[in-house]
Parts: structure tokens; C-alpha cells; sequence
């Protein structure tokens, strides 16, 4: 997936702008959970351990984020694995390296992985048609259903738009994952096939039903016992449906309404889990960093070594399929962590920083928003778990670690990161300002209020009912019960539709187009700020009023 709602967007601003710096230092003696632990590679020392622990907490206090945990690893062995903060606002109870947090879009690596080591098996090989081993699937266009490709699945270069389809399950729906990957026929593309680089989550759901049919194994099944037992990850959880009872768990929270934090309730994503909804910790995690690091490796060497994948399958995964237009970033402070390259591999995001390979994701989750980066070249590994939807945090705490571990100078990643956000909020007031100029106040609805109501159906949603409520019209997604909300009157025939879960962040605009004798065409939605997550992709629906019965 992706960090959510304010954040989540400038989340996706600053990574595609601004990838992963690294830099730091070198000496011996590390902490594992605050104990120490000799290791054979040059680490940093306490001093700077110690100055890590400082900007942390810095980084908590700027972006108001209550729980972070990090881990590093290099050379195979834990630098550091540890908490900083509390797990739900209000409560005592400390953030430590085995708190579970929400991975949300890290979970496309595991999806990667899966698929590669079923080429190892010899049950599939990634440049099959998806056509293939699922015979049903369909895409809107002949073409691309034809000539799509497993590996495609995990590229975004399919021609759907930025979060096409998400709406089918985020906020939760009552779709199956069957269910998600038909509807794709009615998606619409609006890029040529291995075009251009556009973000999705629905293409993955598709790959998690290609690892089910050649593995005979569920999805769930298939992680766990090929991927997290051998590599002894016993705090990874499949789902929040999965959370045990006495479970060490962070509480996600999200600003309602922008401006207010709070905690927000469990998410859970079983009908696209391809793309996000594993939990976990940076316990476990770290153990994730080191198999990648070492091509595969968990345990042994030479022709004694077990591993996940081979080393082709993994250059395979770590290989650009998808070019993505670098873009320097417009705040100087950040300016330094400009990339040479950037792209997209197999479930990867790839790019350099100052000469040195760079492979890494994010995850956006409710309330929750992680970063995983890997230097190979270095055998430099580091993850950032949080509980507060702010990009800028799990980035300048990313860059600040991969600084001191490759004994680079120190740099205000903190300030440079605050300069972001606070432009980032600047224009979406200017956005909403620019609304309110064009308003005309004193305009009317050209039909009664009643006209507008009734169920309104998109090819590839279904069905969107406006009815009477006790306070006026209301909107209800049929599928998604956090879609529900009231609608207001803004000028013309455009509405605004407030959500009743105002942690959502995600109201939009509501307009309907008339025909010549005053029936309604066509509704139309988009979201209301450039602040809201891309996954409500409310400008992909073209909802038509459905004839009564």
C-alpha cells in the first residue's frame, strides 16, 4: 500500500520526490533492545546510538507521532531493534521491537517474494499471462488481458490510474478477493500498457490469487510456512483479524477533521491482502532485512544454506521494470537526497542515494505509516514502524539512521521534513480558498431536494444510494459501511458529502449532470482536498441513477 489521508498524500510526495538518503558512522560496540552486542562490521558508537535516540524523539515531537519503532541491521547481524514512545496516547504501556504495528504496503514485498519462490518450485515463472493460471481474469482492454504478465501484476505499469479501484476494498468492503479482481474488467485504463508508472493496490490482490492456485495453499498459508516460520517470525501477523488476545499491539491514530489526533479502529484488508495487511515488528522485520541482504540466505552457507529464493529470483525482484521520472525536490534542506535513477522492480522501489543502490517501500495504513530500506551494497538495512499518519517522520528518521550508518556527517533532515509538510498543508488551504472564491453562495439546486435521491450505480463499484435521512440527504456506499455520510448543498447542482467517520479525511464534492429535460444523467465525485489518500478514488466512478422498479 499507503500512508493515509494528510500525511499519506505527502507521504507519496515526498517518496517519489525525495528517495531515501544514506549516510553515517562506524564503530564497534550496538544495541539490541538497549543491550549491547559485539559485531564484526564497523558500527556506530554509543555517542552517536545516543544521538539517534535524541532525534527520534525530536522527530516524535515535531510530527506529534505517540509510537515509533526502528530497527538496523548490517552484515547480517541486529545494530539495533528497539521503541521509543507508548502504544495508545493516554496509556503507559512503552513501544519496544516486538510491538506489532501495521505494514500496510511492506506486505507487497512478501507478495514478490511468494511468486519468485514458486518460479524456484517450477510451478510458475513470472513472465506467464496471468491468463494463464487464472483464466478468468479480465481487464477492460483485450490486449493488456492477453499479454499481462505475472511480473506485470507487481509493477505498476498496467495503464490503470493512480489507485484505480480501491475503492473496492479500502475504507473495508464486503467484496471477496474473487470478487475485487472481476470487477477489474470494468476499471477503466487511461495509460498504454507498460507506459508510464502508476501506483496500484488492486493488482496485487490478483497476484495473492496466482500464488493460491499454483501453491494449492491459501495466501496466509503460504507466508507462513514458507516465508515467516523458517525465518522464525513469530510476532508477524497475517491480518488484524489475526491479532491475538495479550497481543503487544500499536494503536494507530490519524487527524480528524486534519487537525485533531486520534485514535482510529482496526483495519482489516483481507480481499486485496496481496497489497497490504500483514502486522509486524521490527523484531521480526529485521529478520526479513537480513534474508533480503543476504540474496535470500537465512541460515547456513555454501551448499548447506537454506533459503527463501535464489539469488536470480532475487536480482529478478531487485531489476527496474517500471521507470519513474525523477523529480528534484522544491525544499532545499532535502535537495541532497535527490536520486541519479529511480523505478520500480517486483514489489520494490528502487533508486541510489550519493553513489549507493537503494531499494526500499513504504506502507500506509488507518492511524499507521512504515518505511523499509535496504542498501545491498552495503548490507545496511532499516524499518520504521509508526503510529501517526506523517510520511515526514518515517523519512527524516530513515535518513538520520542510514547517516550514521555509513558515517556520513549529520544533516536537518527534521527541518527539512517540517518544510515540507507545512508547505504541503499551505496549498491545500489554498485549494479550499480557491473553492470558496469561485463559490456562488446564492446559487440554488436546479431540481428539489428529493430529485437527487435514489441509488446511483459504476461499473466496477456497484451501487451508491442517496436517501432521506433524520438530518437531510445522505450518502451511502452499498459495499463499504464507513462511506456514510451527510450531504450539503454547495452551489448549483454540486453537493459536498461530509463522512460521519471524520477520521477518514476524505470528503468530496458531489456534482450531477442534468439532461435536456431535467432528469439526471450523471453523478459525479471528487475528493474535496489534494490532502486526501488517492485510494478514494472517487474521480474513477461514473455513477448513473438506476431506473425504480
Amino acid at each position: 500500500m499507503r500512508t493515509r489521508l494528510l500525511n499519506l498524500a505527502l507521504t507519496a510526495l515526498l517518496t517519489a520526490l525525495v528517495p531515501a538518503p544514506s549516510w553515517a558512522q562506524q564503530a564497534p560496540p550496538v544495541r539490541v533492545d538497549d543491550t549491547m552486542a559485539p559485531l564484526s562490521a564497523q558500527l556506530p558508537d554509543a555517542a552517536r546510538l545516543a544521538r539517534f535516540d535524541d532525534f527520534v524523539a525530536r522527530v516524535q515531537q515535531q510530527f506529534n507521532v505517540p509510537g515509533v519503532a526502528v530497527a538496523i541491521v548490517a552484515d547480517g547481524q541486529v545494530v539495533m531493534e528497539r521503541g521509543y514512545g507508548v502504544r495508545e496516547m493516554g496509556k503507559p504501556a512503552l513501544v519496544d521491537a516486538h510491538t506489532l504495528f501495521a505494514i500496510a504496503s511492506n506486505t507487497k514485498a512478501f507478495t514478490a517474494a511468494a511468486l519468485n519462490m514458486l518460479q524456484d518450485d517450477g510451478k510458475l515463472k513470472t513472465t506467464d499471462r496471468v491468463i494463464d493460471h487464472l483464466p478468468w481474469f479480465r481487464m477492460s482492454d483485450p490486449y493488456v488481458t492477453h499479454e499481462m504478465r505475472v511480473r506485470d501484476l507487481l509493477a505498476h505499469r498496467s495503464g490503470l490510474s493512480l489507485g484505480a479501484g480501491d475503492l473496492l476494498y479500502w475504507p473495508t468492503t464486503t467484496y471477496s478477493t474473487r470478487e475485487v479482481a472481476e470487477r477489474l474488467k470494468d476499471v477503466p485504463l487511461t495509460g498504454g500498457f507498460r507506459e508510464q508508472y502508476a501506483y496500484d493496490n488492486i493488482l496485487f490482490g490478483v497476484a495473492q490469487l496466482v500464488v493460491e492456485q499454483a501453491s494449492g495453499q491459501s495466501f496466509e498459508q503460504f507466508l507462513q510456512a514458507r516465508i515467516w516460520n523458517p525465518l522464525g517470525m513469530s510476532e508477524t501477523r497475517f491480518n488484524s483479524d489475526d491479532l491475538k488476545p495479550g497481543d503487544n499491539v500499536a494503536v494507530g491514530n490519524a487527524l480528524y477533521d486534519f487537525k485533531d489526533l486520534r485514535p482510529v479502529g482496526v483495519t482489516s484488508w483481507r480481499n486485496v491482502s496481496g497489497a497490504g495487511g500483514i502486522y509486524s515488528s521490527v523484531h521480526d522485520m529485521a529478520k526479513w532485512m537480513n534474508a533480503q541482504l543476504a540474496g535470500g540466505v537465512y541460515a547456513g552457507s555454501g551448499e548447506d544454506a537454506k533459503r527463501l529464493f535464489s539469488e536470480q529470483r532475487q536480482r529478478e525482484m531487485w531489476t527496474m521494470l517500471t521507470p519513474i521520472p525523477v523529480r528534484p525536490s522544491s525544499i532545499p534542506a532535502l535537495a541532497a537526497a535527490t536520486p541519479n535513477f529511480y523505478g520500480y522492480g517486483q514489489g520494490w522501489n528502487l533508486s541510489d542515494y550519493l553513489g549507493n543502490r537503494m531499494v526500499w517501500h513504504t506502507g500506509g495504513w488507518p492511524g499507521q505509516v512504515s518505511r523499509l530500506t535496504l542498501l545491498p551494497g552495503k548490507k545496511v538495512g532499516v524499518v520504521v514502524l509508526t503510529s501517526a499518519e506523517v510520511g515526514a517522520a518515517f523519512n527524516a528518521i530513515t535518513y538520520e539512521a542510514l547517516d550514521m550508518m555509513l558515517g556520513n556527517p549529520g544533516h536537518d533532515w527534521l527541518a527539512g521534513y517540517a518544510e515540507a509538510v507545512a508547505k504541503a498543508q499551505g496549498n491545500a488551504d489554498d485549494s479550499w480558498k480557491k473553492h470558496e472564491a469561485a463559490r456562488d453562495a446564492n446559487s440554488r439546486p436546479s431540481l428539489p431536494l428529493a430529485r437527487y435521491a435514489g441509488t446511483y450505480r459504476d461499473p466496477w463499484y456497484g451501487d451508491v444510494v442517496i436517501r432521506q435521512g433524520a438530518k437531510g440527504l445522505e450518502l451511502q456506499f452499498s459495499k463499504t459501511a464507513q462511506l456514510l455520510g451527510d450531504i450539503s448543498h454547495w452551489q448549483h447542482d454540486t453537493f459536498i458529502v461530509r463522512w460521519r467517520d471524520r477520521s477518514l479525511n476524505a470528503d468530496a464534492f458531489l456534482s450531477f449532470r442534468l439532461d435536456p429535460d431535467g432528469m439526471i444523467r450523471e453523478l459525479r465525485m471528487v475528493p474535496i482536498s489534494p490532502l486526501t489518500d488517492f485510494s478514494f478514488d472517487f474521480q474513477d466512478l461514473r455513477l448513473v441513477p438506476v431506473a425504480a422498479n
